[in-house]
């Protein structure tokens, strides 16, 4: 048990404890000696201005007209917590391609202190948590900050929007519903109040991001997943039908692990093959994802989209034919 942990557990006993607790009984309770019983007795008392009285032969405890005022100050974790705990806000930095990293910045200064409270001064090996970013875009930072206060906030949000498909600029006037983070990137998911509609945009391609002083409409949950949730990909749609696709032996280990599509179904062929069922409404994302396993993936149903995988093969294989 570390010191942090040990004051925690010192500061439960004390103060359910009705009669002077033996310092014997401590160093049970804690599992140290009787020498650290007495240093983490003079933390609590000195440093934390714990009502402590007593000493080393009738015991210690806590001044009764004092206990109930008395709190433990601060943020308590156990050092297991700190440790979860900053390689989730290395993760969340990283994911952010680094716009994330000036606000975070003090929380991981914080946690690295409270880490080094508990090794007793020993260095945390922060760079052993290793986060390896793929294929993540650019930020802005001050766009991705005003979208993220205006989903907060629930006010409505202007910007520019450079779609990829067209690489045109257009005026966006929306209410933010959700704020995603997708396969490394950012989207927001918002009422277009000029479209009349629910849109998804990718946080990259917005421009000049301004908080406006509106409200912003909400969408209930229920109509927001059904339109943006319910098919495969982050532009769903309402499904248009279902795909089913057989990996081979040798994928099924891993599609058989992968999270798809929240409604999708899967199960073990006699021969070891998988067979996969998700909704779909656009296949230009999931002929994306099928189309990564090879040869050991294989799109049966419907057949339209099966065409379309064997399109995409064909000219992929003529730019190997010159």
């Amino acid at each position: 048990m570390e010191r942090i942990e040990r004051i925690h557990a010192l500061h439960r006993i004390l103060t359910a404890a009705r009669y002077p607790v033996t310092v014997q009984r401590l160093q049970g309770e804690l599992e140290c000696s009787r020498a650290t019983v007495y240093r983490d007795l003079a933390y609590l008392r000195d440093y934390l201005m714990a009502p402590v009285i007593g000493n080393g032969e009738a015991g210690f405890r806590y001044d009764p007209d004092e206990a109930n005022r008395f709190e433990l100050p601060g943020l308590w974790l156990s050092s297991q917590e700190l440790h979860s705990l900053l390689a989730a806000q290395q993760l969340l930095m990283r994911s952010g391609g680094g716009v994330l990293s000036n606000a975070l910045a003090p929380l991981q200064h914080r946690i690295e202190k409270l880490l080094d409270e508990h090794a007793g001064g020993r260095r945390v090996p922060v760079e052993r948590v290793r986060v390896i970013p793929h294929r993540t875009r650019r930020l802005d930072e001050i766009s991705f900050r005003n979208v993220a206060t205006a989903v907060l906030d629930r006010r409505q949000l202007a910007f520019e929007y450079r779609a990829r498909s067209t690489d045109q600029p257009t005026r966006r006037s929306v209410s933010p519903q959700r704020l995603t983070h997708y396969r490394e990137n950012w989207y927001l998911d918002a009422w277009d109040h000029e479209r009349d509609g629910l849109r998804s945009f990718s946080v990259d391609r917005i421009v000049a991001a301004r908080l406006l002083d509106d409200a912003a409409r909400d969408v209930p949950d229920e109509e927001l997943d059904r339109q943006l949730a319910s098919s495969y990909g982050i532009f769903s749609g309402t499904p248009k039908g279902w795909a089913l696709i057989v990996f081979s032996a040798k994928a099924a280990r891993w599609v058989a692990d992968e999270h798809w599509h929240s409604q999708q179904q899967g199960r073990f062929l006699p021969d070891g093959r998988y067979e996969l069922k998700v909704p779909f409404s656009s296949g230009r994302e999931l002929l994306m994802d099928v189309l990564h396993y090879g040869s050991d993936a294989e799109i049966v149903e419907p057949p339209s989209l099966r065409e379309q995988a064997r399109s995409l093969l064909s000219l992929a294989l003529s730019q190997y034919d010159r």
